[in-house]
């Protein structure tokens, strides 16, 4: 797809002056909801990669492998359900994931330009901020159930999984609290370990399994339903649906990166090969198990296998989802900090992350996987597919930044709410549930909802720069970019 060329704009001031600013703690990461300067962003393609494929390799996607063998679908399917949501989804996370390269912003606060000022602030910042806090509790309690299997068989004890949950979470919310450099340093020291012990375990469940689980039984394994539509449909609209809350962070992990291009070679490289990766281990276990285990970090142990490998399952546990939720609670701050900016990123990291321990005491999160995934894609859905369709269609690639600051400038519509897409996500809302999961409704609701929003705004033709594109002070697009690089 190509670009629009922009109009001709002056040069700006490397450093926008934001009202918003709010100074940090020394030592942590001290951009907020403001623009990071052109001068800071130096990340690459290598590193962007490293941060995105532990986000995908993590204990949670590959729980969600295990769970469509468990419901019923071949080793295959399950595999393919995920890829296929993930490839949905990214669709519209890459596209958005521009706005963190051109301009340096976070990606919730692009959404003012799309929704409104305070639609973005009190609406879509607070639904941000939950889903994170939901899952970075699902994650860790994911992760916490194979840790107290692994603990049972090494010291024979049953340790609470209440208890191991919040621990675990505490030890997690630590790192995100100092920023996206930490984030690239995690990385780049947890993924070599993470390949080396995930594949040793894949080795381990490969040679120890029953008589009838061998190999060739796994592959083969076609459960009770096999490739069946209505099943299959199930696990990728979930997948969508999980993704599909991140398109609003897409921007978060490439506000520092270099260029378009590195940012889209990184990024859809990470989620395919990552994805795939996370879904066949998990169907992998799921399938040896005899479709009676879902999560391979409860399976494993269970095959008897030595003390050292029992270390090595702890091991890739805990640093597994130390790396993924280092970055839900991150993003969830941003989040949050675009809704009370006076809090600024470091405690409204700190916030996200209490709220996201509190949550760590439910295991029910895990067991309602499948109904929490399907609220959060009917809210998901329609702001995905407004914000993606407004950016492409209506603003042009463009966002006008020194108003994304200001309270009485163009995006703040009607009283902070841009009525048009308010109208389209409530519309988006009221269609979701009557439509049967064979559909894919998350799709076909942000597909709906995106090309309603279009038509109506073309069909009203309002005035403003908010409608027409950006003001002559808006800012350009990253300078090393070519235009028309999607």
């Amino acid at each position: 797809m190509n670009e629009p060329t922009p109009p001709e704009v002056p040069e700006v001031p490397e450093v926008l002056e934001v009202p918003e600013v709010v100074t940090q703690p020394r030592a942590v990461e001290q951009h907020g909801v403001e623009p990071v300067p052109e001068s800071e962003r130096t990340v690459g393609a290598a590193d962007l990669f490293q941060i995105l494929i532990n986000v995908m390799i993590n204990p949670a996607l590959i729980l969600i492998g295990g769970f469509g063998v468990v419901a019923g679908l071949s080793f295959w399917a399950a595999i393919a359900a995920e890829v296929l949501g993930v490839f949905i989804a990214f669709t519209t996370y890459t596209i958005m994931a521009t706005v963190g390269v051109d301009y340096g912003i976070p990606g919730i606060v692009s959404t003012r330009a799309f929704v409104g000022i305070a639609a973005s602030r009190w609406v879509v910042s607070t639904i941000r901020a939950v889903s994170s806090a939901f899952w970075f509790a699902f994650q860790t309690i994911a992760a916490s159930m194979g840790i107290v299997a692994v603990l049972k068989q090494l010291f024979h004890v049953n340790t609470s999984l209440i208890l191991v949950s919040v621990l675990f979470a505490i030890l997690q919310a630590i790192v995100a609290l100092f920023g996206y450099d930490s984030l690239k340093w995690l990385s780049k020291s947890v993924f070599p370990v993470k390949v080396l012990v995930l594949g040793y375990l894949m080795y381990v469940m490969m040679t120890h399994h029953a008589p009838d689980r061998g190999v060739a039984d796994v592959f083969a394994w076609n459960g009770t339903e096999g490739w069946n539509w209505p099943v299959f449909s199930i696990w990728v609209g979930a997948t969508v649906a999980a993704w599909f809350t991140q398109v609003t962070d897409a921007a978060d992990y490439c506000r520092y990166c270099s260029s378009r291009r590195s940012m889209w070679t990184a990024t859809m490289s990470a989620a395919l090969v990552g994805i795939f990766c996370a879904a066949f281990f998990g169907a992998y276990a799921a399938a040896a198990s005899g479709a009676t285990q879902a999560n391979p970090f409860v399976y494993i142990p269970d095959l008897g296998i030595g003390s050292t490998t029992l270390i090595l399952v702890l091991i890739v546990l805990v640093l597994d989802n130390w790396t993924i939720n280092v970055l839900n609670i991150y993003t969830g701050g941003l989040a949050l900090a675009n809704l009370t900016v006076k809090l600024g990123r470091f405690w409204s990291t700190l916030t996200v992350a209490i709220v996201g321990t509190v949550l760590s005491v439910l295991p029910a999160l895990v067991d309602d996987f499948s109904e929490v995934m399907d609220t959060i894609g009917s809210i998901y859905a329609p702001i995905v597919g407004v914000i993606v369709a407004d950016y492409i269609w209506v603003k042009k690639w463009h966002i006008d930044i020194p108003a994304l600051y200001e309270p009485h400038g163009p995006y703040q519509y009607y009283r902070g709410f841009n009525l048009i897409a308010s109208a389209w996500v409530i519309i988006g809302l009221i269609i979701y549930f009557p439509l049967p999961a064979t559909v894919l409704p998350t799709v076909v609701v942000a597909v709906v909802a995106g090309v309603g929003y279009v038509a109506t705004v073309r069909l009203l033709k309002p005035k403003g720069a908010a409608f027409s594109g950006p003001r002559s002070d808006a800012v350009a697009p990253h300078a090393s970019d070519e235009v028309g690089v999607f």
